[in-house]
């Protein structure tokens, strides 16, 4: 996976926007921030979880998805190790990731696969 296909999953969902938070760029819908590229550093994504969809991505795939350190990471803030992400398992974590943030009229046109 590289940063162009992460970029590409992400602003493939409806009403996402590109911008930038710190220095990094960032996806948001509905003004919320799912997910972020470069973070912690090149290489790196970010997707917004809660804990509980965290402790499955870091279960299911350890060397993959990593939790953020400190109270971010506590709150479901996951990095992904871009290098070592497949397409499908990183697609599933930014459709639920941008589940999480979307405003609830928009939920139910992407299904969680």
């Amino acid at each position: 996976m590289t940063s162009n296909e992460f970029r590409s999953i992400a602003l493939s969902f409806p009403e996402v926007e590109e911008s930038s938070h710190f220095n990094h760029p960032d996806f948001r819908v509905g003004g919320k921030i799912f997910a972020t590229l470069g973070y912690p550093r090149r290489g790196w994504g970010m997707v917004k979880l809660t804990p509980k969809q965290q402790q499955s991505f870091v279960e299911v795939h350890p060397d993959t998805f990593v939790p953020v350190k400190g109270k971010w990471g506590l709150r479901g803030a996951t990095t992904v190790l871009l290098r070592l992400a497949r397409k499908a398992e990183l697609r599933k974590a930014l459709v639920v990731a941008w589940r999480n943030a979307a405003p609830k009229r928009l939920t139910d046109q992407i299904d969680v696969q």
